[in-house]
């Protein structure tokens, strides 16, 4: 995992207001016609170290998810999925050029909450990364590890639930891939902006789950795949496209100096540049061993599949990928962040 850096990082000058800004991607000229193959020893396994359950957890086809009393979650919490979190953690920081945040947030902030942690992971290095700081991470599954920086503190909870912080408290609040577990955004930034101090900053970072490709016809299993995610998020009443909405949400809920920057990521190691060529291939790691974790929920209790069709699909998604030099698919990261007035 790449150390954050000490120094207070610098949004970007193309970080602009306009959040449909992305960079295309350079094709490797290099790029070989060979077969392609599935993601394996290209790319280093990401471990985290899990404390035992302290909830009652539900199994589809023994895959283990969390439910809280406002959310039932669709992705699982076992071994192979939090594994993934903390491959997305390493792959979303070398894209961000080592930094853990753009928010101009100064050197010396003093209380930070981080909502929906997951493995902790990046409240851990925010936590090592300013040691006079009190970090809280927040989540609804105890899947964070026992040995933690002293001045971090994991909190389970409910964050769609109404907050107990106080108000006008917190320097800085950060959220990050919370895409299909909110079922009202516009109440959790408005819940942020309460508990945040006057100056202080919020920051979201959400994926465009589409897996995009300029080169695929219109029924793809990419797009298949796409339309299948949209509708059952909407279904189950808890979206997947708040990439397409946080801006104007956290406008709305008061803050201002709303800055958004967006990321063109590729799926495989297609890209000229290094960096992204990295980055594509922990992309491709990940959702090579995430599919069928992503699909059991959302396939089989929201819209209705039997097993042995989401096998079907998931094998169907898991070969597009696998032809990553041909197709040449990505999605798109987006970052924004906002400030609370004096």
């Amino acid at each position: 995992m790449p150390s954050p850096v000490g120094s207070q990082p610098q949004s970007p000058a193309s970080a602009g207001s306009n959040p449909a800004d992305a960079e295309d991607i350079t094709v490797d000229p290099n790029l070989s016609d060979e077969t392609d193959s599935a993601a394996g020893d290209e790319v280093a396994e990401s471990t985290a170290s899990l404390t035992d359950s302290i909830f009652d957890y539900r199994k589809i086809h023994g895959r283990k998810f969390q439910s809280s009393r406002t959310t039932e979650y669709w992705a699982p919490i076992d071994e192979q999925q939090v594994q993934g979190l903390d491959i997305t953690h390493h792959f979303m920081t070398i894209l961000f050029d080592d930094q853990l945040y753009l928010a101009p947030i100064g050197d010396h902030p003093q209380r930070v909450l981080d909502v929906g942690t997951g493995t902790g992971i990046w409240a851990i290095d925010f936590a090592d990364q300013f040691p006079s700081a009190e970090v809280i991470g927040l989540d609804i599954s105890p899947i964070q590890p026992e040995w933690v920086p002293p001045n971090l503190q994991f909190q389970i909870d409910d964050a769609q639930l109404p907050w107990t912080f106080p108000r006008n408290h917190f320097d800085f609040i950060h959220i990050r891939n919370l895409h299909g577990g909110i079922s009202d955004w516009p109440a959790l930034y408005r819940e942020c902006f309460r508990a945040s101090r006057p100056g202080g900053y919020i920051e979201d970072v959400e994926f465009n789950i589409r897996t995009l490709s300029d080169l695929v016809e219109p029924d793809h299993i990419y797009h298949q795949w796409n339309a299948l995610f949209a509708e059952a998020g909407e279904r189950m009443g808890r979206t997947f496209q708040i990439y397409d909405q946080m801006h104007r949400h956290i406008a709305d809920a008061g803050y201002t100096e709303v800055t958004a920057k967006t990321w063109k990521v590729p799926i495989g190691g297609w890209a000229a540049d290094q960096k992204l060529k990295t980055v594509g291939m922990y992309t491709l790691y990940y959702l090579d061993q995430s599919l069928e974790g992503f699909a059991l929920y959302m396939l089989k209790n929201i819209m209705g599949w039997e097993y042995e069709e989401i096998q079907v699909l998931v094998a169907k998604m898991r070969q597009g990928l696998k032809q990553w030099k041909k197709w040449q698919p990505y999605y798109e990261i987006r970052l924004v962040y906002g400030r609370k007035p004096e």
